[in-house]
């Protein structure tokens, strides 16, 4: 298959030492993959992941995407998408420079994979305070694909529905709002909106839930007010708004169920045994009304084994589920299990026979 961009994340948090701890510790996940960022970063990041019993890690600079393959393992293959000569930035602060520097690394590879140059990109954690001090336009990486995407073909934003789901292997939210404030998430909460996000779930979800689970995936939806609105008495958005969304999809053919109360439904969905691939839960993803009551549940069960997944990009984005970790930044503590894992999800969305 294509090579597998990674971006550089922000340079002054932990992204670029995960990918070097990754490259080292796990290079069979690595295979075909490279750094789209800046050498002298990566270079820096390699020295903090080392220590005693380790060689010093190999930087290794390409010139283009498909140089990766020679690249031995347990070197870092880098691909400059950046402009160099740069001073490094300070570890563990917000600062402008190292928000352009990650912001133009996921341009880089948003317009690779859309024209076709990469497989899929995995996105390190980037600060959305840093994305905002170099005055980039959009909160966080969702928002930025999507407009790229959106421009690559020649469509408005609108016309670009995107969403963000969260996946472990016990279970996955997609949310009907990302990035917003919380006022703003329950505006947000329209029929249109509702309907969109089950149906982008779905089809998400007939690509990777295996055949032999059930006959199609099934999808619960989350009300958004307590106890899903007690008939009315709590808030009637799941009479109104939810509960007919609901049946919209169900009329498409879309095994929707719904709305659940937000407070039980995903332990509902979550797989008994851990594993959702073997023995699934009651269902294949809960749609959430709002961030935090969809994240807070998967990351419950451990970040180091999320995967943020956008659906609806005309190509393939994972990224890690955590974010960059100003107060060890530079110390080489940090896991690479979340970006590892995001490789692998990556990977089997590119390439499922690759699996």
């Amino acid at each position: 298959m294509k090579p597998i961009a990674i971006t550089l994340g922000d340079p002054a948090g932990i992204g670029p030492e995960i990918i070097a701890r990754a490259f080292r510790d796990a290079p069979q996940d690595l295979q075909g993959c490279f750094v789209a960022g800046d050498v002298a970063t990566l270079r820096r990041a390699a020295g903090f992941i080392g220590g005693a019993g380790h060689l010093a890690m190999p930087v290794a600079r390409i010139d283009t995407p498909a140089d990766a393959a020679a690249v031995p393992p347990r070197c870092l293959p880098v691909l400059q998408v950046v402009p160099e000569g740069r001073p490094l930035v300070a570890m563990g602060r917000v600062h402008a420079a190292a928000g352009r520097m990650a912001a133009d690394a996921v341009a880089w590879a948003a317009r690779a994979a859309l024209r076709g140059e990469v497989a899929a990109l995995v996105t390190a954690p980037l600060h959305k305070e840093a994305l905002a001090a170099a005055g980039v336009a959009y909160p966080g990486h969702t928002e930025l694909l999507q407009a790229e995407a959106a421009a690559f073909h020649g469509v408005s934003v609108q016309a670009m529905p995107v969403r963000m789901m969260l996946a472990n292997d016990e279970l996955r939210t997609v949310l009907v709002s990302i990035h917003v404030s919380l006022r703003e998430a329950i505006e947000a909460v329209q029929f249109d909106n509702v309907l969109q996000t089950i149906r982008l779930t779905a089809r998400f979800l007939h690509g990777v839930v295996p055949p032999t689970q059930r006959a199609q995936p099934r999808i619960a939806v989350a009300g958004l007010n307590p106890h899903a609105g007690e008939g009315g008495l709590f808030g009637r958005e799941e009479i109104e708004v939810i509960g007919p969304a609901i049946a919209a999809a169900q009329a498409e053919g879309i095994d929707a169920h719904g709305p659940f109360a937000p407070d039980t439904v995903f332990m509902r969905a979550r797989a008994p045994g851990g594993d959702a691939a073997t023995q699934p839960g009651e269902f294949d993803a809960v749609v959430a009304m709002y961030h935090d009551q969809g994240l807070i549940p998967v990351k419950y069960l451990g970040v180091e084994q999320g995967v943020n997944i956008t659906l609806g990009l005309p190509l393939v984005r994972t990224s890690p589920d955590h974010g960059t970790a100003f107060d060890i930044a530079g110390t080489g503590a940090a896991s690479a299990a979340s970006l590892l894992a995001a490789v692998r999800m990556a990977r089997r969305l590119a390439c499922p026979v690759f699996e």
